[in-house]
């Protein structure tokens, strides 16, 4: 006679149509394994061509993206790959490597695209979302992977998707989507690092990369432009440098944690390691008033042009210091470690 614990006993039935791990019986065979369930994704997924790959929110959120869109690319190679994203982010066109065209998009359900929506003729309103599932519909998708921030929403994209007739999509949601998503994974962290979250998200559907982080294509022309940068404001050939980027959006840092960090780093290494500040487009007061409190140290070099250009700096740098999602980021694709000021360094943004 078999002993049955208390525990066992006690255990109450399970619904119809589960196993009692809760996972799905099959015509009342065996219930299904998690393993067996991902398997049947993945070989979905694997008979597809042309992959829509959605990213609305901004260059940053983009570059976040790009290790997912290699996972893609490297366990599907067959596919093509169109990457539907916010106008701002064509200046990355030349440098992403695993996609092979860019479509724009203005979403109303962003800050910027509302704006300019909202600038349009009201006689305009719905046009360029009717605009777009046509658009789709007449590309013919086998499938569409939204990713998104964990601060945002990803079923306006997946309801445009489904107008569009595309019949796999893939989103990470916090409640079940229904009849929007063929494919989805449920969670609710909001801390994840952004990076991280997109490779989850693909890898729901066993697409996966041996290098996770972010990728940017260097452009010699960057390279040749910034060396220039450098000489004239006063490093010598092959000097090493301490990368400084002021400024940024939502995480904003006091001009004096940039220079504690700088002091922090340049007396610990006790070396001819020059400070280097640059800045964004638009950042160019933080860069003036960090100048000012650091009136003894760094050579100020003009705002960057663009982001190759931001790239080709980061990637001969020594170490970044920067607080906005977009240069850590940068930093994190050419492979060099970045401090974010007055905290510890940035392991997620980090090259091992």
């Amino acid at each position: 006679m078999i002993a049955t614990s208390l525990e066992q006993r006690a255990r109450p039935p399970s619904p119809p149509g589960l196993g009692e791990a809760g996972v799905p019986v099959l015509d009342g065979a065996a219930p299904v394994d998690a393993r067996s369930l991902a398997e049947a994704r993945h070989r979905r997924w694997c008979n597809v061509r042309r992959v829509l790959l959605v990213r609305l929110d901004g260059v940053a959120g983009v570059l976040a993206s790009t290790a997912a869109f290699a996972a893609l690319h490297e366990t599907m190679p067959w596919t093509q790959r169109t990457l539907l994203a916010a106008p701002e982010a064509l200046v990355l066109r030349p440098h992403l490597q695993a996609v092979d065209e860019l479509l724009t998009f203005n979403a109303p359900w962003t800050a910027d695209g509302a704006a300019a929506l909202n600038a349009e003729p009201s006689t305009m309103r719905g046009d360029a979302e009717m605009h777009l599932v046509r658009k789709l519909r007449r590309s013919h998708f086998d499938a569409a992977v939204l990713f998104a921030a964990s601060s945002q929403a990803a079923l306006p994209a997946a309801l445009l998707c489904r107008m569009a007739g595309i019949p796999l999509t893939l989103a990470q949601v916090r409640e079940p989507a229904h009849g929007l998503l063929s494919d989805e994974l449920l969670g609710d962290d909001t801390a994840q690092d952004d990076t991280r979250r997109q490779l989850d998200l693909v890898g729901h559907v066993g697409m996966r990369t041996a290098d996770e982080r972010p990728r940017l294509r260097l452009l010699p022309k960057d390279s040749h432009q910034m060396r220039n940068a450098l000489q004239q404001a006063g490093l010598r050939f092959g000097q090493r440098y301490l990368l400084v980027c002021p400024g940024g959006g939502a995480r904003h840092c006091p001009v004096a944690a940039y220079a504690a960090a700088v002091d922090v780093l340049i007396d610990t290494w006790a070396d001819d390691t020059a400070v280097v500040l640059c800045a964004l487009p638009g950042d160019e007061d933080a860069l003036a008033e960090l100048r000012a409190a650091m009136p003894a140290r760094g050579q100020v070099l003009p705002p960057v042009a663009s982001i190759g250009e931001l790239a080709a700096l980061a990637a001969d740098a020594r170490v970044m210091i920067a607080a906005d999602d977009l240069p850590l980021t940068v930093a994190a694709a050419a492979r060099v470690p970045a401090v974010l000021p007055g905290q510890a360094l940035r392991r997620e943004m980090s090259p091992p």
